[in-house]
This record gives C-alpha cells, structure tokens and sequence, in this order.
C-alpha cells in the first residue's frame, strides 16, 4: 500500500521508517483519529544511544500526528533479558542496576517528547504488572495461547538452535511477556499500535496475536528496518563505543557523549548517508532535505553540517547545537590560536599522505613504528574518528576549512593546515 490518507502512515512512509506492518489498511484507518501507540526499552545501561534514536522518532511522528505515544519502560522484562538480536544470554542485573539504569534512561524522553496537552505522551514500567504476576496463573492464562512449534521458528530461537548456543527458559519466557505487556497497555490505555526495530517482528506479531485472542481486539505492529551506515556499520557505534544520548556526566564517561561530540558524530555521517538520516532523526521539511541531497562535492559538508546542527538540536537545545558547531569551527580553523601544534603542509602533499606518514608529521609519533602502534590500540583518530588501518590515507573531504586535525587518545592533539606553497 502506497497512498496513505493518515498523517502517520504518511510520515512514516515518506521518512523511511516502514518496513513491516501487520495492516498498512488497518493501522491506516485507526490512525485517522488518533492512535496510541507504544515502544517498549528495556534498562539495560544507564542512558539509550542512537541506536534507540530511530523508536523515539516515531513516537516522535506520532505524537505530531495526534496520537499518543506510551514510552514503556521494561523494569520487569530486563529482570529476564532480551534475547532478541543476541547469540548468548544477557549478562542478569540485580534490581538495583536495573532502578538506576531506569532513572537515567527516563531523562532522554522529555526532550522529544511532550508529557502535557490533549495527547500527551505517556510513561509506564511493565514491572507494575510483570512482578505481580503469579506464574501459575500467568502460565494458565496466557500459556494455552503459545505452542512451541511456533516458538521455536521465532528467529531468536531459530539462530540459538542452528548455532548451537544455549537458550535458557527464562529467556525462553521473554516473548510471552512481551505479549502481555501489549495486553495490559490495551486495558489500561486502549493502545492498538506496537512500534519497534526489525528484529523485534516475531515479538510484536506475537503480542498483536495474543490481544486478538484474549481482548477480541485489532491491534497493529510495526517494525522500522535495520538502520546501518552506508559503510555497513551498525547505527551508533563508532570505534570509540556507543553513541550515548545522554550528555549528564553525571552518569559517568562511559555512558556520556558531550553535544560536541554528538554533534561532530553527525557532521561525520558518511555522504551517502546525509539524506537518509535528516530524514529519520530531525524534524527537517522532505522538501528542504531534498535540496541538500542534490548537493555534490565540497557542498555536501554544508548539508553534513546542518544535519549535525537539527539532530543536536533535539536532544541538547538549538543553543547547545550553535556552541558545539563554533567550537567545531574553532578547533579546525582555528586550532594554532587554541593553542593546538600546527605543522603547514602544502596542499597537494597533505592529500594522499598515508596516516603514518601524517601523524609523524603532526609530531605525535616519534616514527611509523610508534603511529602503528596507536592505530592497533585504536588511539590514533583523523577528524575525532578513530584511524582502524594503517594504510588510511588523507582524502580531500577529511580537509575541512583547510584543517586536518589528528589526535592520539583524549588528550593529544595537533593540526595539518593545508598550504598553497
């Protein structure tokens, strides 16, 4: 189905977000009132990462579309693990872990989201009615409505048996859960809408499953296809780690990008990538965002830069995304006057030479030597990006306002500037 008469299905299509649907038709006609609609987000670390930032879009586009958008947090389905994705079985967090991973996480969803208004978004945790269960009567009630023949055709048990990994049945467990979980948002709050990635397709279909059955309700799902980089890469992780949305360093550097850092993640999108990604993860006109994507050559940076600027601006506030921008600008244009070593190199040498070459030139390895040294422990970086091949080679885009800056660990850092002569 193409032509959508819902704002949301609309959106959603026109942005890049459907891959799967249970009913484009159904879920179509309910949203032309307003549908509620809920992501689940299980509290496995302390803040979410870009790889979660393609759900709360759409929650996002849901709200904006005048449905209501429930954030589910899943304080009771982390107490098993999701399996979904996963070869082996997720490392068990004590309840403590788990409550503190759910406090950082909430913070991230005010800042796409509105919690007050005629739709306003709401935020539960599946522990309220997932501890309370008493299994007898869980596995007597829900229990009958599984088979294990469907069971064990679920891709994430499917993978476990053909790799011959251990599934233990507490994880076994997980989809029936997950299931009732949209059982019980439909009794509470009348949702009729699961939304989530590809690799969560056997869960929702089963929860759309179990609805039907036991609330005699059409319910839909909704899946976004995998999101990777143009590179193949996985969204969010660069070499340095995840790309945590959270910026509180409160909850320490590991679980922590500054906007600055979130911001120079975008500006190094992949060119191929500008296009798709205002599209998923700012509030950007399509038409606007087509006329950057017509951009060709050195033009394409203005594109990349202004991507940088609206994603920052949603999660950190539009002045957090000027300050990260001009210190972006300072550092590569202005990096002799911070007080960073600069080392001039004519313009026809510094494209091509290899990275070896390169960091001896900017004086941070005494030899070729040492430089491989630091790509192996992954602390050589070219632009803020960690250098993974020794055979890596300055191109003309890695050349921004004439800068090339290299850096050794957090601490170490010089310029190549780009001469004429």
């Amino acid at each position: 189905m193409t032509d959508h008469k819902s704002e949301l299905m609309t959106t959603l299509t026109e942005r890049g977000f459907l891959y799967q649907c249970t009913s484009e038709a159904g879920l179509d006609t309910a949203a032309m009132n307003g549908v509620t609609g809920y992501i689940g987000f299980d509290c496995t670390a302390p803040s979410l990462h870009v790889g979660s930032l393609v759900q709360i879009m759409m929650l996002r586009i849901l709200q904006k579309s005048g449905g209501t958008p429930i954030v589910l947090l899943g304080g009771g389905t982390t107490k098993i693990g999701d399996p979904s994705g996963k070869d082996k079985s997720r490392q068990m967090l004590t309840q403590d872990q788990i409550d503190a991973n759910k406090a950082g996480i909430r913070r991230v969803f005010a800042k796409f989201l509105d919690f007050d208004g005629p739709n306003a978004a709401i935020m539960v945790d599946n522990d309220d009615w997932l501890s309370g269960l008493g299994y007898i009567d869980f596995l007597r009630t829900v229990g009958p409505e599984f088979t294990i023949n469907r069971m064990v055709t679920m891709d994430t048990v499917k993978r476990r048996l053909e790799t011959e990994q251990p599934m233990t049945f507490l994880e076994f467990n997980y989809p029936l859960l997950q299931s009732y979980d949209f059982v019980e948002l439909y009794r509470r709050h009348g949702c009729r809408l699961q939304l989530g990635g590809s690799d969560q397709w056997g869960n929702i279909t089963t929860g759309v499953d179990l609805t039907r059955r036991m609330e005699g309700a059409e319910v839909f799902g909704f899946t976004t296809p995998l999101i990777t980089t143009a590179s193949g890469g996985k969204m969010g992780k660069t070499a340095d780690g995840a790309v945590w949305l959270n910026g509180d360093a409160t909850l320490g550097e590991d679980f922590t990008r500054s906007p600055y850092e979130y911001w120079q993640f975008w500006r190094n999108s992949d060119d191929a990538d500008v296009g798709r990604f205002m599209r998923l993860f700012t509030d950007m006109p399509l038409d606007e965002i087509a006329a950057f994507e017509a951009m060709e050559g050195a033009d394409i940076n203005t594109a990349k830069v202004r991507l940088a600027d609206e994603a920052t601006a949603l999660l950190h506030g539009r002045n957090a995304a000027e300050t990260a921008k001009q210190t972006a600008r300072e550092t590569f244009a202005g990096g002799a006057s911070d007080g960073l070593p600069t080392t001039d190199v004519t313009l026809d040498l510094l494209i091509g030479m290899g990275i070896l070459n390169a960091a001896v030139t900017a004086g941070l390895a005494a030899s070729n030597g040492e430089a491989r040294r630091h790509i192996k422990a992954g602390a050589l970086k070219l632009n803020d990006q960690a250098v993974t091949s020794h055979e890596t080679a300055i191109a003309d885009t890695d050349i921004k306002e004439g800068i090339v800056k290299l850096s050794v660990g957090k601490k170490r850092h010089a310029l190549l500037r780009a001469t004429t002569s």
